[in-house]
């Protein structure tokens, strides 16, 4: 597609121009090959995931409800970059108009901070489930689980709300080119030729504060869970009860691990460079939403049976 907006005297463009990954763009095909099958594993994983709660009334239970948000995230989180990314990757259409630009941001972090506070809720289930197990279904009643995820959506949509509106309002008159695969937030900012100081604090402001808190419920949680597991008489015990938690636990890791470091090489990492920090930033978006369909499949009974009884009852 033409640059011909990537000129030094123009004000706020009506498209900006995203490079994919700079410095690899001679490997976008082969790129493309991993990113799409990544993204269609993460289709078929939530979409069976939602698909087999919502058939099976055994798994009309707090933690599966919790699950099938994570996967309508994932599947959100996973939706807002790929199809944008892969038509840069097999056509070479790198436009993006300028308000779709802000859209593709609000929707990233967004659903990336509701996907941190599911963590978080999911803890909270599994230390309910765990430390007081017979007050379980009376603790985390269906309108308990409304509250817990509407306060989950509404924080990360009012948290995220300013990020594109202060981007709005900077003038961008230096280029429109966005050294990046999507829209993100200060790979954005950084075009604009004005004060970027209250975007990148407010930013990490809401990165930090998302981030810190929700490790620390977490953290604390599974304190409480560990208290609980090596109370247990026999280690048998221990090992079964601990299990019901490891799903959530590698859940976490994928999530949390690639993020954070794809946030600090990106606000301090200076000497690294740009096509690594763009493929981590790709990482942490897409690998969560492949992986975590298929760690609960392959780590939770109930899902395994019934994916099992699927499959062998359609072969009868």
């Amino acid at each position: 597609m033409s640059d011909t907006n990537n000129t030094s005297n123009f004000t706020n463009p009506s498209t900006f121009i995203l490079l994919g990954i700079p410095g690899l763009e001679a490997a976008h095909v082969w790129i493309s090959i991993p990113f799409s099958t990544m993204y269609a594993i993460a289709l078929l994983g939530n979409f069976t995931i939602l698909f087999i709660v919502m058939t099976e009334p055994s798994l009309h239970e707090p933690m599966y409800y919790f699950l099938c948000m994570l996967a309508v995230t994932d599947l959100v989180l996973s939706t807002s970059t790929l199809p944008k990314m892969l038509s840069i990757f097999w056509f070479n259409y790198r436009e993006i108009n300028f308000n779709a630009c802000l859209t593709q941001m609000y929707f990233i972090h967004c659903f990336t901070a509701v996907e941190s506070g599911i963590s978080v809720a999911m803890a909270f289930d599994r230390y309910v489930a765990i430390c007081d197990p017979l007050r379980h279904s009376t603790i985390l009643t269906n309108r308990v689980m409304a509250n817990i995820s509407t306060a989950v959506v509404l924080r990360g949509g009012i948290l995220i709300i300013p990020k594109p509106f202060l981007a709005r309002r900077l003038p961008y008159c230096r280029t429109n080119i966005i050294a990046h695969s999507y829209c993100e937030h200060m790979a954005v900012v950084k075009l604009a030729c004005a004060d970027i100081r209250i975007s990148s604090y407010y930013g990490l402001f809401v990165a930090f504060s998302v981030a810190s808190l929700d490790l620390f419920f977490i953290a604390v949680s599974y304190i409480q869970i560990l208290r609980a597991i090596f109370s247990l008489p026999t280690k048998d015990a221990r090992l079964k009860t601990f299990r019901t938690c490891s799903s959530h636990l590698c859940v976490i890791s994928a999530s949390y691990i690639p993020s954070l470091f794809s946030f600090l090489t990106h606000r301090f990492g200076q000497n690294v460079p740009l096509h690594f920090h763009v493929l981590m930033a790709n990482v942490y978006l897409l690998v969560p939403p492949m992986l975590n369909p298929i760690i609960y499949g392959v780590r939770t009974k109930q899902i395994r049976d019934r994916l099992f009884y699927l499959f062998s009852h359609k072969e009868v």
